[in-house]
């Protein structure tokens, strides 16, 4: 086995198990706790949407557990500036498609847990239109660098991201670490947002 090839290994056996543990803490969280982080996240969204004077907003829905909550492009299309929220639509390639959010009726379960908007797609494009973009994330660390739930998804998408867009990943308070794995083909985040507020990561 060449040297790439074990690097590689090692390096994603290290992603899995920081993967493991940053979930398993999650896991953790009360209920009320998480509902109280998910308020503080809330919460801060208008600053950072003001600051950034963003109008389109390539966003997510969080799945079970994952910082934001379920209610978190309701939350945004109802913040004062933003004209426009996408989300993502998971190819059979596993890249991300994006759709406008029209409402809570606009969103239909998908594969993996997902729940995708079912209207017309811009296509894998979409995301460049964004003035503010919002990714999921299990840790980032104090590089920037992204640990997500291992498909690669986001990777490919963050690659098209227009030059000078703010790249916000959502976090619960601890999930900012000194340092995650990351390879080559991992795409860094600027800022996260966290419970006790947003962090810009050095350039």
């Amino acid at each position: 086995m060449s040297e790439y090839s074990v690097s590689s290994v090692t390096s994603a056996a290290t992603k899995r198990a920081v993967r493991a543990a940053a979930l398993a803490a999650r896991r953790a969280l009360t209920p009320a706790a998480a509902a109280r982080a998910d308020a503080a996240l809330a919460g801060l969204l208008p600053e950072l949407i003001a600051a950034d004077g963003a109008l389109t907003v390539c966003a997510y829905v969080p799945m079970t557990g994952e910082p934001g909550g379920p209610d978190l492009p309701d939350r945004l299309a109802a913040t004062p500036g933003v004209a426009r929220v996408l989300l993502p639509v998971l190819r059979p390639d596993r890249d991300l498609d994006w759709a406008d959010y029209t409402g809570p009726d606009s969103l239909a379960p998908a594969t993996l847990g997902l729940r995708e908007p079912t209207g017309p797609r811009t296509g894998m494009t979409g995301i460049t239109m964004a003035d503010l973009v919002l990714v999921p994330a299990v840790a980032v660390d104090r590089r920037g660098a992204r640990l997500g739930r291992g498909g690669g998804s986001y990777d490919r998408a963050l690659a098209r991201v227009a030059r000078g867009t703010p790249v916000v990943a959502l976090l619960y308070d601890g999930e900012l670490l000194d340092e995650v794995p990351a390879e080559g083909h991992d795409q860094r985040v600027g800022y996260v947002l966290m419970p006790s507020g947003l962090r810009r990561i050095p350039g």
